[in-house]
């Protein structure tokens, strides 16, 4: 057997990380750390087939992390968003259920991965991540997100209503968990303000958007009414925290430039379009006039902001994507929060009746499909390759067994 490198600190090789971060890690980290080594991949057989296949799954097993689980959801909003796109012709709907049925295949396949990973204890070092650390909010959007095509595309409720309260309580427990640790733990202290805050706050208005939808399956009196009430609290619960979050955003950008990845910034958009979704859904099933008037006044509003964040986002991703922007999973930022703002356009399409957002829909769709694609494509090259997944893993080293 090989030697054993020692690891310096624990890295996910799928996320870049804010410059902030290089060569800079707690010392809380760095204990935890000491707790893992670094362990090629075991040698294989010549000829030996279903070694180099188990090898290459323990591989995928060691690497898995919760920001995987974005890939998901960027697949998913590729159906889901075609699907309430206004004017859209017949034959999208079919396209869009197999893409949606690639997601939910998908999502099985991770959690399968990421569920071993917990059970081998090797789970633990991406509490110690301070960018990890917040795509742990990626699994439970990952679940709302085939959920609400479940119901779209099969109409089956019973499946659509369990990944909607498993995402929810899954979502819920990010949106306390992860700022928990942050406050708690000196491995993740001092780190800077970054868009990918925001991924263990958005769950709970996905909650919200998708819930809308299943507030009709309920019955009818107190039920629906907590349904929706409950919907509407989640709808504030990510809200005020965006609100929060956003200022510290904007200020460390403006006055520090761009420590943290490009494609981060992407994520702001998330938050904002799914607002403006769950604000005119919720509206709409709730019977209320009032309600549904302001839910597209908010939708309106929000939008605007969400298409000068998106100028924004285009022109620094253009600049580096011109200085060499090197591929990871946080492309993924370039697809899920894009889609939001699809399915937001599409709902005030349908409430306001106005063309400009059936065009503006599609548009972002058009973005949506391109970034997709690209972000795909290299995530499956990343994947045979072996890129996303080097023959390196950590795992607990001996004197720590």
């Amino acid at each position: 057997m090989v030697g054993i490198a020692r690891s310096p600190h624990l890295r996910n090789p799928g996320l870049n990380y804010p410059s902030g971060f290089a060569g800079r890690v707690p010392d809380s980290a760095k204990v935890i750390a000491r707790s893992y080594d670094l362990i090629p991949a075991r040698g294989l057989p010549v000829g030996g087939a279903e070694a180099e296949a188990g090898v290459m799954i323990d591989r995928f097993t060691h690497h898995i992390g919760p920001n995987w689980f974005a890939s998901v959801m960027g697949t998913g909003i590729v159906a889901n968003a075609a699907a309430g796109l206004p004017g859209a012709p017949g034959w999208l709907r079919p396209v869009a259920a197999v893409v949606w049925a690639a997601a939910a295949v998908w999502l099985l396949v991770l959690s399968v991965a990421f569920a071993a990973q917990w059970l081998s204890g090797r789970a633990g070092r991406h509490h110690a991540d301070p960018v990890a650390v917040q795509f742990y909010g990626a699994p439970p959007m990952a679940l709302l997100t085939v959920g609400a095509g479940a119901l779209t595309f099969t109409g089956n409720v019973p499946v659509a209503f369990g990944l909607w309260l498993a995402g929810t309580v899954a979502g819920l427990v990010s949106a306390v968990a992860v700022p928990y640790l942050m406050f708690t733990r000196p491995a993740l202290s001092g780190a800077a303000p970054f868009a990918g805050w925001l991924m263990p706050l958005v769950p709970p208005m996905v909650s919200a958007a998708t819930g809308a939808a299943l507030i009709p399956h309920v019955p009818d009196g107190q039920p629906r009414l907590t349904m929706l009430l409950a919907c509407y609290a989640m709808f504030g619960l990510s809200l005020m925290a965006t609100l929060v979050l956003l200022p510290q955003i904007w200020g460390r950008l403006a006055a520090h430039k761009l420590t943290a990845p490009v494609p981060t910034l992407w994520i702001v958009l998330g938050p904002l379009g799914q607002s403006a979704t769950a604000a005119g859904n919720l509206g709409g099933v709730s019977g209320h006039p009032g309600l549904a008037a302001l839910g597209t006044g908010y939708g309106v509003l929000v939008m605007g902001f969400a298409l000068l964040w998106l100028a924004l986002a285009l022109a620094v991703t253009l600049r580096s994507l011109r200085e060499g922007l090197p591929f990871t999973l946080t492309w993924w930022s370039f697809t899920f929060p894009v889609g939001t703002c699809v399915t937001g356009a599409s709902v005030l399409s349908a409430h306001t009746g106005a063309v400009v957002y059936g065009w503006l829909a599609w548009a972002l769709y058009a973005g949506l499909l391109g970034a997709w694609a690209v972000t795909a494509a290299r995530t499956a090259h990343g994947l045979v390759t072996g890129a996303l997944t080097p023959a390196t893993a950590a795992v607990p080293s001996a004197s720590h067994r």
